[in-house]
């Protein structure tokens, strides 16, 4: 019997990641950039045994269907072949995290999962490595192998897409994001589903990809010099610009809600009274919102009454994928 346990963090992404060139190894169309957060995180222990039948997956508690094993029985089948076994798994999953809620509970769970099969199969996999290995779980997963800014290197196969930390000289310290939980149901669309129909069919997808590079560009050199607001405007530019893909796509569709157009008008309303903070939203209807700490409890105070406290929630910089003993 082999065991492993391991805890990973959500990931935000403020350079957006939309639109993958290769399905199966899940390369995709553009690199991103992202925050490791410390308030959601997922944390998993896989049990690999000759005893076991089949693979089985609980999440917080209930055996998952087919469906949901399946996934999770694909991802392990790339850790079992790196460790040349057949021998079947148990996988026990903790979401602090709502799951499918546009928070990118599947980027913390199959980090988690990447690093809890390295400590079981005895993969002795380094942190590239790693992410690569994420990587197949999930796109985003390979970014919260790392705490702080990462950037996943977009590559063009399995060897080259990897996700890297990004140099920043503490710059994270100061900030904070804040997510306004406005919905926790399961979406309509799925981030998966999204992103294939932008890509296929949204006549906006190609302008979208064509602003990315200078974007990450951008981006970089405000970690790089420190600068807050262009931190904050590239952010919330490049999200505006990818979720405007989705109005383009056949059929359209939205992430937005009536309460994710109200939060971006508050901060935009922050914005002109003299608090800088800025929004970006991924595949779901909860907005983040960008702020250094000085400005947090204004930011905080703003949103708690104009929807509610518990739907208010902030975060940190978080550290990356930890083994747990």
């Amino acid at each position: 019997m082999f065991k492993g346990k391991a805890r990973a963090y959500t990931n935000i992404a403020l350079i957006k990641y939309w639109g993958k060139q290769n399905e199966t190894l899940i390369l995709p169309m553009n690199n991103s950039l992202s925050l490791t957060l410390d308030a959601f995180y997922t944390e998993t222990e896989v049990i690999f045994s000759d005893t076991f039948n089949e693979d089985q997956f609980y999440l917080d508690n209930q055996l998952q269907d087919k469906k949901a094993t399946a996934k999770i029985s694909a991802f392990l089948d790339i850790a079992r072949k790196k460790a040349k076994t057949t021998q079947k798994a148990k996988v026990i999953s903790h979401n602090f995290v709502p799951t499918a809620a546009g928070l990118a509970s599947s980027a913390s769970g199959l980090a988690a999962l990447a690093g809890a099969c390295n400590q079981a199969l005895n993969l002795e996999l380094d942190d590239r490595s790693l992410s690569r290995l994420a990587r197949r779980g999930s796109g985003s997963a390979c970014r919260s192998i790392f705490g702080g800014f990462v950037e996943w290197e977009k590559g063009q196969d399995d060897e080259t897409s990897f996700a890297k930390q990004v140099p920043s000289d503490g710059f994270e310290e100061n900030l904070a994001m804040v997510f306004l939980l406005l919905n926790e149901q399961k979406k309509d669309v799925s981030s998966r589903d999204g992103m294939r129909r932008t890509v296929e069919t949204s006549s906006f997808y190609q302008g979208w990809l064509d602003s990315v590079e200078a974007d990450l560009t951008q981006l970089k050199r405000a970690i790089k010099t420190k600068n807050f607001q262009l931190l904050g405007e590239t952010m919330e530019q490049n999200g505006l610009k990818m979720h405007g893909t989705t109005l383009a796509a056949h059929p359209p569709f939205t992430y937005w809600s009536p309460d994710s157009l109200k939060a971006m008008q508050a901060v935009r309303e922050l914005r002109n009274n003299g608090v800088p903070c800025y929004f970006t939203m991924d595949a779901g209807p909860n907005v983040k919102v960008l702020v250094q700490k000085e400005h947090l409890a204004t930011v905080q105070q703003t949103f708690g009454d104009l929807f509610s406290s518990q739907q208010v929630i902030s975060a940190f910089a978080g550290p990356g994928m930890t083994i747990i003993e």
